[in-house]
């Protein structure tokens, strides 16, 4: 375990990792593009780290001793509502929908090219203005369902939704557009900042988690429609 907490301003990325090279050299190109580093390598404290640091940004390895990512990333997840970036085997789809499913924002293939993670890692600091995604408004409101772009927050019959930081930007963005059918290359170029490429199933599952979240019914939802071979509708009035 090695942690670099210098004093400044700079964004704070946890990395858990096992591959103390691997885990080195990402730290070092990091702090080289300005941020701050923390690395932790057993997985057993994984949770701890998270939830007590609370960084800007945690890059979770998928295979680790302790306690596996997948596990890692659920349970912290009741506390920890930041993005949390996975880092999975180069062919294993499985591995990428279920990361998702526990409620990471974006995975990253083994071997990790350090320009495409880097990259990943902006699009997922990115917060859009919020007067700039709604034409100004920074809460919408459709029937009891209430989202608030200020507070990053939504509510359903006036109770508060969980709902992760790549969760909440979705719902945000769908619903600031509500009426329009966005289409998943919008949506990846939105949120991303990268094209789609025809085979990423991130957005169809982040989908599938705020469906239920936000009182829709999975198998045949009236709040957030799927529009085949379009893309995704939020309906105004559902």
């Amino acid at each position: 375990m090695e942690d670099n907490l210098e004093p400044g301003d700079r964004e704070h990325v946890l990395i858990i990792e096992d591959d103390e090279r691997l885990a080195t050299l990402t730290r070092d190109y990091l702090e080289a593009n300005g941020f701050r580093v923390t690395l932790e390598a057993d997985g057993a404290n994984g949770v701890e780290r998270i939830v007590t640091l609370q960084p800007d940004l945690v890059i979770l390895d998928l295979m680790l001793p302790g306690e596996d990512g997948l596990s890692i990333c659920r349970r912290a997840r009741s506390d920890f509502a930041g993005p949390i970036l996975m880092l999975t085997a180069r062919t294993d789809d499985m591995d990428q929908v279920l990361g998702l499913e526990m409620g990471a924002d974006d995975y990253v293939a083994k071997p990790v090219q350090p320009r495409v993670l880097l990259a990943r890692m902006r699009a997922l600091l990115r917060r859009s203005e919020s007067a700039e995604a709604a034409g100004g408004e920074v809460r919408l409101t459709f029937g009891n369902l209430e989202i608030d772009s200020a507070t990053r927050e939504a509510w359903l019959h006036g109770e508060r939704i969980e709902l992760t930081s790549a969760e909440f930007d979705l719902l945000w963005l769908l619903a600031s557009n509500a009426g329009r059918v966005l289409s998943r290359e919008e949506i990846f170029s939105q949120l991303r900042g990268i094209k789609y490429d025809g085979q990423d199933r991130s957005i169809d599952v982040r989908v599938s988690r705020i469906r239920p979240k936000i009182g829709d019914d999975p198998n045949h939802p009236h709040r957030i429609k799927t529009v085949r071979s379009k893309g995704y509708l939020f309906v105004k009035d559902g």
